[in-house]
């Protein structure tokens, strides 16, 4: 009788559980065991081990061998065992030395040739794995750069079961060669060449700006240019209204390009989510904040997470610390829209499943591009409306209050005349954009973000966005009332709810900060509150 273990990582959202995985060889009759709540997929791993086993030459004992995944309680998915399981059986069998395996996480799926494969979620393993005090994590080859993100943590990379034996010192002679290359694993090791070249795979970052994108592109609209780089300076969600050809995507795709680049933290947070979705990440780091655009029919398990089995981040968490858009934005199932509610105000996406409770990252920032009406002309000067007035009410009003109440940034966007198209085309033409140029509004936004860091050095918060009304209204950096007088007019009146008056003295700090304002003036809370309101007749 004989027994050994490896270690293992289950991971619940983006974070994760240690997993000691005990492999007990014992007489009796010839049996290959697995208990520990292991799903469909890590159920199937007793006929992956044994193959790949057999096919580095080492076949199974023939006697009773039971692996336990403890504790036993907590459920465990997927291939990413596979690894653990077969090592602490070699350990187990006196093949491999049992001190190695048993200080060490292992992840990777056996192929039955014995090659070990990527898995989804190797970044937030190894991520977890260091904060449970492990100092080195066993990954396949093909993930090494995606691993090595993790700093603090040994990353030991094998190709094969054959190359982990020998690492915890198997006699050579006594084991099959090294399985040939397989058109699966070269695609596996294509992508991480790929990866740790820095060059995007093909399913690198969605967030990267596009060739030839600039803010200047953007023409006649010098308002909602504006809105945009506030809405960028201070975090704030952005609500665009207005009818088709106004340039309200335009304007959102180019957000993401405004921000500024994310803190090492931050960036590693977007990585792991990603990971978990099995997308490419890439080394070096990708510091660019992400940017997700699902299409309206998007369920609400893609947009927020969950699915069967393990439970998956969804768009709101693949858009964490950059931007989530929404076109159409009417178009979405309201149940969707009003499940985001939560996420806007915490910054975080809890899944809850029979199964059990992930938590994910969800500090995005929300853009809702929308139509005024169904035909898309209500209020436009240049097309009429073909819409009854109870079609246009009810188009907006699927929108609902509540969301619409955590929107900080909202404002009419308008088709820009002819005219003035040509006059813009004719200065690029000739080499004279007046719009301002994405690089000018990035340092901009990077200043003013640069002034809400330094007030808010000694609070929790990073952004404007961020910010607790209470602080805002009763703490170092309150306002006298003769410059708030025409906030406290409108919550008089009901124009304004609590919420929203918060949310327009944080907006009106981001306008100070881009001005380069000590505190926000009447002007600057005029400002603020017009973007509150420019939408309300609409609504």
């Amino acid at each position: 009788m004989s027994s050994a273990k490896s270690i293992a990582i289950a991971l619940t959202g983006i974070g994760g559980d240690r997993v000691d995985v005990e492999a007990h060889i014992a007489s009796g009759l010839p049996k290959f065991l697995l208990v520990g709540l292991p799903d469909t997929a890590l159920g199937e791993a007793l006929d992956r081990v044994r193959a790949a086993l057999q096919s580095t030459g080492c076949s199974l004992p023939a006697d009773r061998v039971t692996v336990n995944l403890s504790p036993a309680s907590l459920r465990k998915h997927g291939s990413g065992f596979d690894l653990a399981i077969a090592v602490s059986v070699l350990a187990a069998s006196g093949v491999i030395d049992t001190t190695g395996p048993a200080r060490t996480v292992h992840v990777g799926e056996l192929g039955l040739d014995g090659t070990v494969r990527p898995v989804p979620g190797i970044l937030p393993v190894v991520a977890a794995a260091a904060r449970a005090g492990a100092a080195r994590v066993m990954v396949p080859a093909a993930s090494a750069a995606e691993a090595s993100l993790v700093e603090g943590v040994e990353v030991l990379p094998v190709a094969s079961l054959r190359a982990a034996a020998m690492h915890y010192g198997a006699d050579a002679e006594t084991l099959a060669d090294e399985p040939a290359e397989s058109p699966t694993s070269r695609q596996h090791s294509s992508t991480s060449a790929v990866a740790a070249s820095g060059r995007s795979a093909p399913l690198a970052h969605a967030t990267s700006s596009a060739a030839g994108r600039d803010l200047a592109d953007v023409v006649g609209n010098d308002e909602a240019v504006r809105a945009l780089v506030i809405a960028a300076a201070g975090g704030h969600h952005l609500l665009m209204v207005g009818p088709p050809g106004a340039g309200k995507t335009m304007l959102a795709e180019r957000l993401v390009d405004v921000l500024p680049d994310l803190e090492v933290e931050r960036a590693i947070e977007v990585a792991a989510v990603r990971s978990l979705r099995g997308l490419t990440v890439t080394s070096p780091l990708d510091r660019r904040p992400p940017m997700q655009a699902p299409h309206h029919t998007a369920s609400t398990a893609a947009l927020l997470g969950g699915g069967s089995g393990a439970i998956r981040p969804g768009a709101v968490s693949l858009a964490t610390n950059g931007v989530l858009f929404l076109d159409e934005a009417p178009e979405f199932s309201r149940d969707v829209l009003d499940s985001m509610r939560q996420s806007l105000e915490s910054g975080r996406h809890v899944v809850h499943r029979a199964a059990g409770v992930a938590e994910f990252p969800a500090a995005y920032q929300l853009v809702l591009a929308a139509n005024p009406c169904p035909c898309g002309n209500a209020g436009s000067i240049d097309q009429p409306c073909m819409c009854t007035p109870m079609q246009q009410r009810r188009y907006l009003a699927r929108l609902s209050g509540p969301l619409l109440d955590r929107v900080d940034v909202q404002l009419r966007v308008e088709r820009v005349s002819g005219a003035m198209q040509r006059v813009a085309q004719a200065e690029l033409e000739a080499g004279r954009a007046s719009g301002m140029t994405t690089a000018e509004a990035r340092g901009r936004v990077c200043d003013a973000r640069a002034a809400a860091h330094e007030r808010l050095a000694s609070t929790p918060w990073r952004t404007n966005r961020q910010v607790s009304g209470k602080w805002l209204r009763s703490g170092p950096v309150r306002l006298p009332p003769s410059e708030t007088s025409d906030l406290d007019r409108a919550l008089d009146r009901g124009l304004l709810t609590m919420r929203g008056y918060d949310r327009v003295l944080r907006v009106a700090w981001s306008i100070a900060d881009l001005d380069g304002a000590g505190r926000p003036g009447r002007g600057h809370l005029r400002e603020a509150l017009f973007y509150r309101m420019s939408t309300r007749a609409l609504t």
